[in-house]
């Protein structure tokens, strides 16, 4: 699998340009599909896209929280969430990070718009479609050229279709290989856009649908009314302190793990070059392990 960090075109660096927001952030990613004037024609765009058998025409935005009817049990909140004309219920999650159970999550989220639905006393279960749609920004799979995954409920040996009311869509943005080239769908365009917005100083010249005019407008920082710029400074400066965090506990930990390896092996009078090579520490780190006598 090819490195999806490594630049592709000539618009990409590794450090952001402070041209474009960071709109995976969650104040921004509702920002640009919720709260702005131009925000629920990009994401009708991006519905047309995703649901194109779908005719959709006018969503409104929806309540994001969700109570559990059992008060003792947890609710949820979703990034955004729209409904059509006829019911159908859109619920659009941003996921930066990996985490466990991320399938079971959609399921749950999933569930909670179903049951919100079920007026007290009904006794029907003809409820609109929902559709759990998930942005990613890490491969759950490891094709780098396929960004849309999406599933239903099917029979596990003739595969039919079990109901049509409910669906998971899911955009894995950095499986964005084919992006910017001749096979290029909108979507991986879009993909691409997402992933790489605040690294880019220009918009591409191949994108320029209306979907992408919308999404490159809502994230230029020159356009931000002050409050919002202050508000985004502090927001990224908040970023990188947790960033710079995570990356120095994670390399706490591995020391601490390769030091606890060095002593293993120093007890086993193993020499301090095989050491070295085998716990990547330098000869001086190991010898501070050893006891006097023996490191004089």
């Amino acid at each position: 699998m090819k490195n999806l960090e490594e630049p592709r075109i000539k618009y990409i660096s590794h450090k952001a340009k402070g041209v474009y927001a960071n709109i995976l952030l969650d104040d921004w990613f509702k920002r640009t599909f919720e709260e702005l004037p131009s925000s629920k024609r990009l994401l009708t765009l991006l519905l047309q896209e995703l649901i194109p058998e779908r005719r959709i025409v006018d969503i409104k935005y929806a309540p994001q929280e969700h109570t559990n009817p059992n008060p003792d049990k947890r609710g949820i909140r979703v990034d955004v969430e729209a409904t059509d004309a006829d019911g159908t219920r859109f619920l659009v999650e941003m996921q930066r990070e990996p985490q466990d159970f991320f399938y079971e999550r959609a399921v749950y989220n999933a569930s909670h718009c179903i049951i919100r639905q079920m007026e007290i006393g009904e006794d029907e279960y003809d409820f609109p479609s929902v559709y759990f749609i998930g942005l990613v920004d890490f491969p759950l799979h490891r094709d780098p050229d396929r960004v849309l995954y999406r599933y239903s409920i099917y029979e596990d040996t003739d595969k039919e279709l079990m109901t049509d009311r409910l669906h998971y869509i899911l955009l894995e943005l950095p499986n964005c290989g084919r992006a910017l080239g001749p096979d290029a769908t909108v979507l991986d365009n879009f993909c691409f856009s997402m992933h790489n917005m605040q690294f880019l100083e220009e918009r591409p010249a191949d994108l320029r649908q209306e979907i992408f005019e919308l999404l490159f407008d809502a994230a230029n920082i020159a356009t931000f009314a002050p409050e919002d710029r202050i508000k985004y400074e502090y927001a990224m400066t908040t970023e990188r302190d947790i960033r710079n965090q995570i990356r120095y506990a994670e390399k706490q930990g591995k020391e601490q793990g390769a030091l606890e390896v060095a002593r293993r092996m120093l007890s086993k009078n193993k020499d301090i070059a095989e050491i070295v090579e085998f716990t990547g520490l330098s000869e001086e780190q190991v010898r501070t392990l050893m006891p006097p006598q023996a490191s004089a």
